[in-house]
């Protein structure tokens, strides 16, 4: 690889999983498979104790690649498994990886490189919906629209700059020196929440359609409507600890389920309830039509039924959030890791020097 020398000397990716026999081959091979300079990478598979098959998968890829470890997460929260793996990592830089996920032979490559270009705590890619069933290609469609999602960049694939937050994350490891660790007892938004505490130590996120990556949604409804559910209940518990978030946006499914429910409740005395509802029904279905005909007819309603789980469950979520972790904040302080000595640091070879707060060394 013709950029060796402006590349820092070690990088670590760190896979946080629980009973993915179903995903966890093709991610890693995927990740195997990068062009980046094998004795500079290592992969930490940081496993909940599955009780599939997802650690004989995991043993015999061990037995293919070196580069491969697999560390115990008996705590079985994500957050805690990627704290697990970072401590345990040796990388200059810290990459995220999740395995509903493939990741581009250039990935880590382009990570790396952005970091340096840009300064930036934190670079990542769009989230890039692949689909393997007729409903994860309906759910694909439907997450391309912003009323899906509400406009957010990292859900679009041609977006560039800096934003809030970016799919997965790669870090300089001195960043959880200075911003601290995932909050390890977060189950979802937990990279959402450390992007707002990043932001707060001054760092920047940046989002580059340079980093590919491809990931699988969720495969029926119910599925998506736990999913969603648990996202809404995590972003209120940010919201509760941080007291703020970076944009309005995480909150706008629980003001329209409030909206809606103040309509249901009132409709004896005002006229607009039929009119608020029928509006949203006409208006999720055009948008389906809009972006389920490409999939045929057939998708057009699953498409559509797809909008009112997306909103109702984080929406919902949010407000048993809201309540929960009022009377039950369960977040504790701030841990931050300790620097160890890395591979780089004794290598005479050149490597990227990356600050939280300043421009790194741009490729060349």
């Amino acid at each position: 690889m013709d950029q060796d020398a402006s590349l820092p000397s070690f990088v670590s990716l760190v896979v946080p999983c629980l009973n993915e026999e179903s995903y966890i081959e093709a991610c890693i091979r995927s990740l195997l498979a990068q062009d980046y300079p094998k004795d500079r990478l290592e992969i930490l598979v940081v496993d909940g104790m599955s009780s599939d098959a997802t650690r004989e998968i995991l043993a015999r890829i061990m037995e293919d690649d070196a580069r491969v470890r697999v560390i115990d997460n008996p705590e079985r929260i994500q957050a805690a498994g990627l704290n697990e793996g970072i401590r345990a990592s040796k990388g200059d830089i810290i990459v995220r990886a999740d395995v509903h996920a493939e990741y581009n032979q250039d990935f880590v490559r382009q990570c790396v490189l952005v970091l340096a270009e840009t300064g930036a705590s934190n670079v990542g890619g769009a989230a890039r919906p692949r689909a393997r069933t007729f409903f994860q290609r309906a759910l694909a469609a439907a997450l391309e629209s912003p009323l899906a999602i509400g406009n957010s960049k990292y859900r679009q694939v041609d977006a560039e700059g800096f934003v809030d937050t970016v799919f997965p994350g790669a870090f300089p490891r001195r960043v959880f020196a200075q911003a601290g660790l995932f909050d390890r007892r977060a189950i979802t938004n937990e990279d959402a929440e450390i992007n707002q505490r990043i932001h707060a130590a001054g760092g920047e996120v940046y989002l580059s359609r340079r980093i590919v990556v491809h990931y699988y949604p969720r495969e029926s409804l119910g599925a998506l409507a736990r999913q969603y559910f648990k996202y809404g209940k995590g972003r209120a518990r940010t919201l509760w600890k941080h007291g703020r978030f970076l944009t309005l946006r995480p909150a706008l499914p629980f003001l329209a389920l409030t909206g809606g429910v103040g309509l249901l409740l009132t409709s004896h005395l005002q006229p607009f309830t039929p009119f608020a509802f029928g509006g949203y029904a006409l208006g999720t279905l055009a948008e389906a039509v809009r972006v389920g005909r490409k999939l045929g007819a057939a998708a057009i309603p699953v498409v559509w039924s797809i909008f009112p789980v997306l909103h109702a469950s984080h929406g919902a979520g949010f407000a048993v959030g809201l309540v929960q972790y009022a009377f039950r904040p369960d977040w504790g302080p701030i841990e931050y890791l300790d620097e160890p000595l890395s591979p780089s640091d004794s290598s005479d070879e050149p490597s990227t020097s990356i600050n939280l707060n300043g421009a790194g060394m741009a490729a060349r």
